[in-house]
């Protein structure tokens, strides 16, 4: 490839511990791996991250006036890797460009009066591309019922799962009895207020990571009137060390997300070998497969009671531990680093 070939964005990393920041950080690490100086890449960022991908690797730096006009002489593919990004080629340079999507959240959590919006960003975006990639099938099939793709290839391309290799460290808050875990920011979306639910008739603790917002206090109000509002920890942001700590102790991983595109924290926590209790919605059970337990789609507590218990003496009768990490691995980084690279490829 020429100098300045490919640009894989990675402007949403200026959120940190945000699914994106996670998805940009992992898949620009094995796309460097794996094209091992043979692709010449280089990574679009905000300027607090130069240097976030290696000394050697090659760098354009973000600012707010690209919103207005994106320079992007010699680059000959563009990999925008957020569905709405407002960073794109003018229409008019003769870069190619790949846009992931992630899901169409934005139609299950925002008001009906900014479906308008959103969809018409999509559309934009979609139009400037020329290729797609959802993924997961359900995100496609979300995309295809609300846009017009006008014929373009639309490829699926799962998220691999985050292989973490570092420190494991007790963060300080840690339960005393048996706990359930989730993560994730703290949005109604992720529907975590029906957890306090599990830990009735019982001496579970809850624990659920991610920054906070005014949804919070839904989870505190519906704990309050569970009767369980000493167990249920909110702890906010956390690091990768306490994180998985929470992963590797805790009894099972509940997620009854309600709009997810995919669901990264699912694979970590099948990462680990635990069970997960999701919900029926959105892309979770393409994730989750037959290898993941599953709330009902009412939420019923008296239900979810009883699915967690029938869920975790069928984890530990059939000791699936070890089933539920092999499951987890098929989901790669490095596969998908080799899929993006063939797209990549394929627009030169």
């Amino acid at each position: 490839m020429a100098q300045g070939t490919v640009v894989f964005d990675c402007e949403r990393m200026k959120h940190a511990n945000s699914g994106l920041f996670y998805f940009c950080s992992q898949l620009g690490k094995a796309l460097l791996e794996e094209a091992n100086g043979e692709e010449d890449i280089a990574f679009y960022v905000p300027s607090k991250l130069k240097g976030y991908f290696g000394e050697k690797a090659r760098y354009k730096i973000l600012t707010p006036l690209h919103k207005l006009f994106l320079p992007t002489f010699g680059t000959r593919v563009w990999h925008a890797t957020y569905q709405t990004t407002a960073y794109m080629p003018a229409p008019c340079c003769k870069t190619n460009v790949i846009l992931t999507v992630h899901d169409l959240n934005f139609l299950y959590e925002k008001g009906k009066e900014k479906h308008e919006h959103y969809i018409k960003e999509l559309q934009r975006n979609v139009d400037r591309s020329d290729v797609v990639v959802a993924i997961s099938k359900y995100a496609q099939r979300d995309l295809e019922a609300h846009i017009d793709i006008k014929g373009k290839p639309v490829h699926v391309i799962y998220n691999g799962c985050n292989v973490y290799k570092g420190a494991i460290e007790a963060p300080a808050v840690k339960p005393a009895n048996p706990f359930l875990f989730t993560i994730g920011m703290v949005l109604a979306k992720k529907n975590f207020h029906v957890l306090p639910r599990l830990l009735e008739g019982n001496d579970y603790e809850l624990v659920i990571a991610g920054r906070q917002s005014d949804y919070s206090n839904r989870i505190i109000e519906e704990a309050r009137r569970c009767g369980v509002l000493g167990r249920v920890h909110l702890v906010g942001a956390i690091s990768d060390e306490n994180k998985y700590w929470y992963l590797n102790n805790c009894e099972a991983f509940v997620f009854p997300s309600i709009a997810e595109g995919f669901g990264l924290p699912v694979i970590e926590a099948m990462s680990c070998g635990k069970p997960v209790f999701l919900s029926q919605y959105t892309s979770l059970p393409e994730i989750g497969s037959d290898k993941a337990y599953y709330f009902n789609k009412d939420f019923d507590g008296e239900g979810m009671r009883s699915e967690l218990e029938a869920g975790l003496n069928d984890f530990k009768q059939r000791n699936r531990a070890e089933e539920i990490r092999q499951y987890a691995a098929k989901f790669s980084w490095k596969e998908a680093a080799r899929l993006y690279l063939s797209l990549y490829n394929s627009l030169l």
